[in-house]
């Protein structure tokens, strides 16, 4: 039966197509946060932890005039809007904010109420001297599936209204050589997600900081412990659907972070760390430690405040939610801050 108006695509061109194109799901301009939640909408501690590493790179740089704060993939410029707002609270931040020149990168119309000093734009800038963060960004980056036939790898075509699949051509000698690299197939049946886009993605984000540092915050995985039938996953109205490439819901997949990184590294970086966001969160700082229970009779609105940032900060760091995204965090021409340095890498 031939149904009108669904075609048989790539995976990388449903997902291009479907995220988007004209009618795409972020294209249109939906908010991120009606279908999912992000470090950003659970907690400001999430900022906070930002502001700290724009902290580190400032000082590091030298105290710069001007110090860039690109946010990639910035949904509504909630974390900006966030960090700003925090700079704003005391006097030594007060002053580092007056120098922060924040871009939020989208492909988005700006939203209204957005803080005037975050500029709206579709690409990062030419040349960054700061901090470059991209949450939840490379996991939105279409890509090609690829899976191990008795006849070799061939490509996996995917129809765009209904998510069924079927065997197509084989994938380019550029893929077959970054599968065979990073993500080998053994037996038939077994699925690769060619994450070369993504690669090519995060090192041109590397390849424009002159000085400065990135991180980039996504669900990953490392060499050792791909998953054999792929990730790929729908959103949509805050829970898990079929990944249908129809526009109307967002089509992820988790991210290769160790090639990402080898990616990075061949683009400048001089510095690399890959951990996990509960890790890395931790040791910023991040301990989601409840208030004592005293506090509630002597003071109970701060006790209210303080648990509530407590329930946020534990969100962050829940090793089996948040806190279990990879954290790649790379360096141009600056070390990696201290309290990041030694941290390990991705579970297994």
């Amino acid at each position: 039966m031939i149904r009108v108006g669904w075609v048989w695509m790539t995976w990388r061109e449903a997902m291009r197509t479907a995220l988007y194109g004209p009618a795409g799901f972020y294209a249109r301009g939906e908010p991120p946060s009606r279908h999912f939640r992000t470090s950003a909408h659970v907690s400001s501690a999430y900022a906070g932890v930002m502001l700290a590493l724009l902290r580190e790179v400032d000082a590091a740089l030298g105290y710069p005039g001007r110090l860039d704060l690109v946010d990639v993939g910035a949904g509504r410029g909630e974390l900006l809007g966030q960090l700003l707002d925090q700079a704003d609270q005391t006097g030594p931040d007060r002053r580092l904010a007056a120098r922060i020149a924040a871009r939020a990168v989208e492909i988005t119309p700006r939203p209204d109420g957005l803080d005037p000093r975050i500029r709206w734009r579709a690409s990062p800038p030419a040349a960054i001297t700061g901090l470059v963060i991209a949450s939840e960004w490379l996991d939105n980056i279409p890509l090609d599936v690829a899976e191990l036939t008795p006849g070799g790898p061939r490509l996996v075509l995917v129809e765009t209204g209904s998510g069924e699949e079927r065997p197509g051509p084989p994938p380019s000698p550029a893929d077959l050589a970054w599968s065979r690299a990073w993500w080998p197939l053994h037996t038939p049946g077994d699925r690769a997600e060619l994450g070369r886009t993504r690669c090519q993605a995060w090192a041109g984000v590397v390849r424009r900081i002159t000085r400065g540092l990135a991180v980039a915050a996504d669900y990953g995985h490392e060499r050792a412990g791909r998953p054999r039938q792929g990730t790929i996953a729908g959103y949509r109205d805050g829970r898990a659907v079929r990944a249908i490439p129809d526009g109307s819901r967002d089509i992820t997949a988790h991210v290769a972070l160790d090639a990402c990184a080898a990616a990075g590294r061949a683009a400048r970086a001089t510095a690399t760390v890959l951990t996990t966001q509960r890790q890395a969160l931790r040791a910023l700082g991040v301990t989601g430690r409840r208030p004592p229970v005293a506090q509630a009779g002597s003071d109970p609105l701060g006790y209210a405040r303080a648990l509530s940032r407590a329930s946020g900060e534990a969100e962050l760091i829940d090793a089996q939610g948040l806190g279990e995204f990879g954290w790649l965090v790379q360096a141009v021409g600056l070390d990696i801050p201290a309290p990041l340095t030694g941290l390990g890498g991705l579970p297994a």
